[in-house]
């Protein structure tokens, strides 16, 4: 099963047979605001790269289109995860008529912070890809890490770390981890995973935006990509779109 790789190299190492193959799939994507930043860093990627050939449409009823496509919508509420699950399972089971190839939906960082209940938000992801599995077997379903936020820096964080006060950014990376690693854990090697908390922790030369808290390490979104600390600039949300499109392409073979 394919896994994201960021060693993998830039669009141009992906042949042209990939690119075509993943332009005759119908592909279904469930998002909020995070997922509108990754969807014009793949629409920046397509400009520059006519070989690759997406239809991108805002829709929650595939039976409306014919043809290969990458459709998304709007899933469930913010801070409310459990509505995410529900809604993108509704919407998937109402376009049953139409096959879909790949299909994904992802938290976004406002879902999981410091009071989240990791366990139950992961039982209830789980339910709901592993019934829509069953139901529509044809499907390729990938699964999306929690993406990151910033972290506190400066002097106020370095105040707060010598008197011992929580560090803003800390405690809801350290959930948003937690969720992350059960969702590797329990699909590593068995379905592609597409790790955009990775992928947001990752610099250029290979280093991570990380921390250190209780002797053990959390990755954080790095700050060069963003300017509010959590959604994506030109510069990160071309970076996390290359390397989605990178995992989709390997994945049409």
């Amino acid at each position: 099963m394919k896994e994201q790789n960021l060693a993998s190299g830039g669009l141009e190492k992906v042949g042209e047979s990939n690119w075509r193959s993943l332009s005759a799939k119908r592909i279904y994507f469930g998002h909020q605001s995070v997922g509108f930043d990754i969807l014009n860093g793949i629409r920046d990627a397509v400009k520059d790269h006519p070989s690759i050939e997406l239809k991108i449409v805002e829709t929650t009823d595939l039976n409306e289109w014919k043809g290969p496509l990458l459709a998304h919508f709007l899933v469930g509420k913010n801070g409310d995860p459990r509505s995410k699950c529900d809604h993108f399972a509704e919407v998937f089971e109402k376009g049953g008529e139409s096959h879909v190839d790949i299909a994904f939906f992802k938290f976004c960082f406002v879902d999981v912070t410091s009071g989240s209940n990791v366990a139950e938000i992961f039982a209830c992801y789980r339910d709901t890809i592993e019934g829509l599995k069953k139901r529509h077997p044809t499907t390729t379903f990938v699964h999306v890490t929690v993406p990151l936020t910033t972290i506190q820096a400066g002097i106020k964080a370095w105040i707060k770390k010598i008197i011992g006060r929580p560090i803003d950014g800390y405690a809801d990376n350290m959930k948003r981890d937690q969720l992350n690693n059960l969702i590797i854990k329990e699909y590593q090697g068995k379905d592609a995973i597409f790790d955009l908390a990775k992928t947001e922790s990752t610099l250029p030369d290979g280093t991570r935006s990380s921390f250190v808290t209780g002797g053990k390490t959390f990755y954080s979104l790095v700050p060069q990509y963003t300017t509010d600390g959590g959604h994506l600039n030109g510069r990160g949300r071309r970076i996390v779109a290359e390397q989605l499109l990178i995992l989709l392409a390997s994945m049409s073979r």
